[in-house]
Formats: structure tokens, sequence, C-alpha cells
């Protein structure tokens, strides 16, 4: 076989989800940093883009609850004009979706009730993610409750949770395991008083296969390596940057990347 032909094919199994596995046989833990576009432009991207790369962060999601700009491909490659981190879409809304991504977490919002974070988004996106040729990795989407009334609350219509009730987030997550999801988010949402408890990350890891990501209210890297040493497999911050500034974003990959 020509020595090309073997690096197309090698180059096409590197996914992005290969990729997350490879870096947990490395690391205890990934970080992944959260950008809302909404929020920063173009040269602020690129600045951030080249932080990220230094810091070591393992992958950027790029998404919103509710996304007022229309420029989000222009923000994905200003990124990818600095950075080899792999791009993950991590939408609100079919609307979101952009060819320029690497791939995107398939949300399935199963802590609520509402039909159309359960289905209808996804038969909206569907045919654009075969237009893009997205790589597109099934994931439970589970907000917890956090003390605070959270954009995704509003947004999705849902109810987040009980933080107080592992059995039941458990179950969640056990049915989807058994519909075939690839990852388990737990987050507390952008803006949580609380981030989600230990004892919840500790049981879905005793009881389900799968990485779990854990998000929202992590303010430190304390607190990240904390969520690290309860079960976490990716963290993700971001609201924490938008706030303090990226001068500590090394100290926070650290603290999940150290064994």
């Amino acid at each position: 076989m020509p020595l090309i032909w073997v690096w197309v094919i090698f180059r096409e199994m590197v996914t992005v989800l290969s990729r997350i596995h490879q870096g947990l046989k490395r690391f205890p833990a990934l970080f992944f940093l959260l950008i809302d576009p909404d929020r920063q432009d173009t040269n602020t991207l690129s600045v951030i883009g080249r932080m990220a790369e230094r810091a070591g962060v393992d992958s950027i999601l790029i998404g919103s609850s509710f996304m007022m700009s229309s420029n989000d491909s222009n923000n994905i490659r200003a990124l990818k004009e600095v950075t080899s981190i792999p791009l993950l879409l991590f939408p609100g809304s079919a609307l979101q979706l952009d060819p320029a991504a690497d791939a995107l977490l398939f949300l399935s919002l199963i802590s609520g009730r509402n039909p159309r974070w359960l289905i209808e988004e996804h038969v909206q996106a569907a045919p654009l993610i075969k237009k893009y040729a997205l790589e597109s990795i099934p994931t439970a989407y589970l907000l917890i409750e956090s003390g605070a009334f959270t954009a995704v609350n509003f947004i999705s219509n849902t109810l987040p949770m009980p933080a107080d009730k592992p059995d039941l987030v458990v179950a969640h997550c056990l049915a989807a395991k058994y519909l075939g999801k690839l990852l388990i988010y737990l987050d507390a949402g952008s803006g949580a008083k609380n981030p989600v408890p230990d004892n919840i990350i500790a049981a879905v890891k005793q009881n389900v296969d799968l990485p779990i990501i854990v998000g929202g209210g992590l303010n430190s890297p304390n607190m990240v390596r904390r969520k690290v040493e309860a079960g976490a497999h990716i963290v993700v911050v971001g609201n924490q940057f938008e706030n303090e500034g990226y001068d500590h974003l090394e100290d926070f990959v650290n603290a999940a990347h150290q064994h």
C-alpha cells in the first residue's frame, strides 16, 4: 500500500473522540476550555487560543445557551489559525452548527423532559451534520442543581436534577449508556453557585463506565483537582476566565493533569 494512503487512513482514524481516550491514558483527567462566542471578538479569541496552546488545554468547547452572534465561523477560524487544539462545538441549538469545527458534542438533555432537547433539535441538526461531515459524539447532558437559576434552566425550560439524589442521577446515566451515549456531561450550569457534588460524580463513575465531563462553578485549581479526585475524566471551565482573566489558565490545566 502506498505510504500516502497509509497516512490518509491513519488521519481518518484519529478522531476527536479517540484523542480524548488517548489523553485519558496519559493524564488522570483532561481540561477543556469553554468559550462563549457571544462574549469575544476574533482578535481576543486569537490571544486566548495562543494562551490555551501554551497552557496545554486539551480541547476548546465553543458554544452558548443563547447565541446572538452570527460570526461563529470567523471565530472558529480565528482559533484554528493560532492553535492545533481540537475545537468542539457545544451547541445550544441546531443553529449553532459550523463546518469549521473539528467535532460536535451531540447533546441530549436527559435530565429534562422537554422534547425539543431530547429529539427535536437533533432531527433539525442531523442533515447539517451529514452535510458538514462533522464528527458527532453522542453525549448525555445532565443539568445538576447548583443554587442558582442558570441560563440553561431558562432556555431549555427544564428543571435541574436534585443535588442530593445521586441514585437518580446514576439511573439517568445508566439509561444514557444503554441508549448508546459515549460521554456523560454533568453540568451545574454557567454562573453556578455550587459545582456538581463530589458524591454524584463518584456514584456515576462507580456505576457507569463512560468518560464523565464535569462543568459549572469550578473557580479554582483546587476545585478542579477535587472533581478529578471524585471521578471526573474531563473538567470544563469558562466563566471563571471570562470574569477573572486567563493568567492562571495553566494552573487549572495542571490541576487536571497532575498524577
